[in-house]
């Protein structure tokens, strides 16, 4: 019994050393916060009106969503570790129902999908998770996250107060509960987990089902708190969250959109912070400004907020067919960290600084109490202060969104630009404007791989459709029924024995073959002749696909291929979605219009290339390949490249393709779909990321799928970097938040001079090998493409370079001591320097 105890004493003891570690990591916290609640390790996480409370300690929360299974394992700890840097304090994740259980009974915990590894790996960057259990999660992933099967059960509705619904989301949620419990990792056991969600996003088809609906709500809150995690629950966007559940807010500007918790006891949460827009296939660039961003998250904190999240902090890649219906493999990609985990600036460094700013004002947050004066039309100051204390926070707002304004504010004057907030975390000094960014950007570049493209040489296998296949009925099965999520094809055809008197008289008259379908493509071969392709969109995924075709006198056999781009992910009544053909008529006959639809159909799921699994090494041995001809429909094809030089992340960019899939070493990068242009006349995504844990040394295989008739001859292989930096920054802006710290609860510049300077940093120890451009007047433009104005310092380059080339880092002072006083063309303006330099690694 003696040593027994002693065990049980010593795995205590790490438990509290664990939790500790990751309820206070000092090295980060440098608020001085000395008001701060008690520390009491396992005290739990608790909430009030205020803020969540994690084991008796009050924080500001800084979240971002990055999904697990959107990345590859061997991608997390340098995701998690950008993520801290970026002054994230909680990571964000969904449960992937049907990766976990794509068939009924049998799970999968391993690889992408290994939950407990993810999270214990965001314990190890002393970091909190919040955990979206769902199990319906939406996020653009294939059905939701609701694995396929559950259409299947028998008398099911999605999403109500349904019983077969009801017992499989509590089976499963309870299943990954009990999980997380057997591995410790709640926040009250040592772990990370400090607040769980149940459902997702619901009130936006609640009234779908009436008074199920409401009592579905409750079911699923009540359902969620009785497994009793020791963590609060919370539901977005759910008004009549029951108690205890937290209502949080999604959206881009909560901090005027949100109307609060549903009770006074509840803090402000705000659970979704759009960093971007996801993409469809057809979408132009889709893009939110790094100073929207800021601005948004400093009004919320302003207005009692206490928790952010950016969804996403990371989108990755949807890998494989995880996309929901016509959205991109690409997910996401304009977040902070870019689609290969790149910082994208100046989007992750100003964000960095909002979180060092609003850090310095943590204690007036907490221990003040809020006032507001309006000092204009459009003009307002939000001070948090604590009376008897030097405890004060100012937030000088400036609501007008095309005039910069100068405001008086406790017998000083400060100029805001338009629809900017400035943070004061001494009501005195300006150490953050949302619109004006002091941290660097970069541009993200695609460079041809020598090594991977030198002996890239392609064969093809040519897919042939089938003429008369089994599985009858008397009309086209529906595709969703038919593939049940297996894959994206399906195969459908019948015959018509037309004579002569059916077929035009005229040689130049061809009858037209006429599909309507519910989506989402299709591919129609008439006696083994490609007619051509058609599609439907995310908006309207129904279309039409009509085309003349050479029927003949006798029997004509009709081949459809119907093809699918994800299951729908959001919506009510989703296990009533349809897809692929249901009307088939010929036109165009001297007997008038035949419907075929009801001619009886042969039915064949996937295509001969998937069942021999092509796509591997063993199966690519199971057909003949062949050197590439002239571009025909459903076509693979195949080669071998060396992994590309250095360590940069990897893409490939698909020119000359149409649509289809790409596989390396036999496991799926996701589809790709260049011939569907946006109204810009460019495909939405053009590069698929090749993971490099997917990759050997020598001999990788790729295998391509073409549905349309594209050739891989442009194909190429490239390396991404962000190794362009820049700076763009002004004599009027405010010194960098960097240069404060908070020591005693006194705001404290930790250097002399704090005059503006332009700061370039390269990424991972490089060296600024080159000055692309430097101009100190009035430039313009974005980094990658920087223009001079109407005036320009002449010696802009070269002071640039003297102060940066050969070095890692350099800053750059806004001085006339350095640039002279030749650009008379901007006399008595504040005047701009923008710098964009080349980093490299060192000889």
């Amino acid at each position: 019994m003696a040593v027994s105890g002693r065990i049980v004493f010593i795995a205590f003891l790490s438990t509290l050393l664990v939790t500790s570690s990751i309820a206070h990591d000092k090295k980060d916290d440098d608020d001085g916060d000395d008001n701060k609640v008690e520390v009491n390790v396992n005290q739990g996480v608790t909430y009030d009106g205020r803020s969540v409370i994690v084991n008796g300690k009050r924080e500001l929360l800084f979240s971002g969503s990055i999904h697990y299974p959107r990345s590859t394992p061997d991608d997390w700890a340098d995701l998690l570790r950008r993520a801290k840097q970026g002054g994230l304090n909680v990571i964000q994740t969904y449960v992937f129902w049907n990766g976990h259980e794509p068939v009924q009974g049998q799970f999968n915990f391993e690889g992408e999908y290994d939950l407990v590894k993810f999270i214990k790996m965001i314990a190890e960057h002393k970091m909190y998770a919040t955990l979206r259990v769902g199990p319906f999660i939406q996020a653009e992933w294939n059905h939701g996250g609701l694995p396929y099967w559950l259409r299947e059960v028998p008398n099911i509705t999605f999403r109500s107060d349904n019983e077969p619904f009801k017992y499989h989301m509590k089976k499963f949620v309870k299943m990954i509960i009990n999980k997380m419990k057997e591995e410790k990792l709640f926040a009250p056991q040592g772990g990370p987990i400090i607040l769980s969600q149940i459902e997702n996003e619901y009130n936006t088809i609640q009234l779908a089902f009436k008074e199920l609906g409401d009592s579905y709500v409750q079911w699923a809150g009540n359902m969620a708190v009785g497994l009793d995690t020791g963590v609060p629950w919370i539901m977005c966007k759910q008004r009549d969250a029951p108690d205890p559940i937290i209502n949080t807010c999604n959206g881009r500007h909560c901090g005027d959109t949100f109307t609060g918790p549903n009770r006074p006891n509840k803090p402000y949460l705000w659970t979704e912070n759009w960093t971007a827009q996801y993409r469809v296939f057809g979408d132009p660039p889709s893009q939110r400004s790094a100073e929207d961003l800021a601005y948004s998250v400093a009004r919320f904190f302003s207005k009692n907020g206490t928790l952010v999240n950016y969804y996403m902090y990371h989108g990755g890649t949807n890998y494989g067919r995880t996309s929901a219906a016509f959205t991109t493999t690409r997910y996401y990609d304009e977040a902070p960290l870019d689609e290969y985990g790149l910082p994208r600036d100046p989007k992750w460094g100003h964000l960095k600084d909002v979180h060092k700013a609003l850090n310095l004002c943590k204690k007036a947050l907490f221990w003040g109490s809020p006032v507001v004066e309006k000092l204009g039309p459009d003009q307002e100051v939000r001070i948090w202060e604590q009376p008897g204390t030097s405890n004060c926070a100012a937030f000088l707002a400036n609501n007008d969104t095309k005039q910069a304004q100068t405001i008086r504010f406790r017998g000083r004057e400060y100029g805001l630009p338009a629809r900017s907030i400035s943070i004061l975390p001494d009501c005195k000094t300006v150490v953050y404007n949302t619109q004006m960014i002091t941290s660097q950007h970069n541009s993200r570049n695609f460079v041809r791989s020598a090594i991977a493209n030198k002996n890239l040489n392609w064969e093809m296998y040519e897919e042939v459709p089938p003429t008369q296949l089994g599985s009858r009925s008397r009309e086209p099965m529906e595709l969703y029924e038919l593939t049940k999520d297996t894959t994206d094809y399906a195969w459908y055809t019948t015959s018509i024995k037309l004579d002569r008197r059916d077929l035009p008289m005229k040689k130049e008259i061809f009858p037209v073959l006429r599909v309507a379908s519910l989506g989402h493509g299709l591919h129609a071969f008439v006696n083994g002749e490609y007619l051509g392709t058609a599609h439907g969109s995310k908006v309207e995924k129904s279309f039409v696909f009509q085309k003349p075709a050479k029927f003949q006198e006798g029997t004509n056999q009709i081949t459809l291929l119907g093809v699918l781009v994800g299951l729908p992910d959001s919506g009510a009544y989703m296990e009533h979605r349809y897809a692929g053909p249901r009307s088939i008529t010929i036109l165009g006959l001297n007997t008038g219009t035949l419907d075929i639809s009801i001619n009886g159909w042969g039915h064949q799921v996937g295509l001969d290339g998937e069942k021999k699994q092509i796509y591997t090494k063993k199966g690519s041995k199971a057909v003949e390949w062949t050197k590439p001809g002239g571009g025909e429909a459903l076509t693979w094809y195949k080669g071998y490249f060396d992994a590309p030089e250095g360590d940069n992340p990897v893409t490939i960019r698909m020119t000359g393709m149409g649509k289809g899939m790409i596989w390396i070493n036999g496991k799926s990068i996701g589809r790709y779909w260049m011939s569907y242009l946006s109204p810009l006349q460019q495909p939405t995504q053009s590069e698929n990321q090749i993971p490099r844990s997917y990759l050997k040394p020598t001999r990788n295989l790729i295998v391509i799928f073409e549905e349309e008739q594209g050739e891989p001859k442009d194909v190429e292989i490239l390396l991404v970097d962000r190794d362009t930096i820049c700076s763009h920054v002004s004599e009027n802006y405010p010194p960098s938040v960097r240069l404060f710290e908070s020591k005693g609860g006194n705001l404290r510049a930790k250097v002399n001079d704090l005059k503006p300077k332009a700061e370039l940093t390269c990424p991972d120890q490089k060296q600024i090998v080159a000055v692309e451009f430097a101009s100190f007047g009035d430039p313009f433009g974005a980094c990658g493409s920087f223009f001079v104005g109407n005036c320009t310092s002449p010696v802009s380059k070269e002071v640039a370079e003297k102060f940066c080339l050969g070095k890692t880092n350099c800053k750059i002072p806004l001085d006339t001591v350095h640039f002279g006083n030749q650009n008379d063309a901007c006399a008595g303006m504040k005047k701009s320097l923008a710098v964009q330099v080349r980093c490299a690694q060192k000889p």
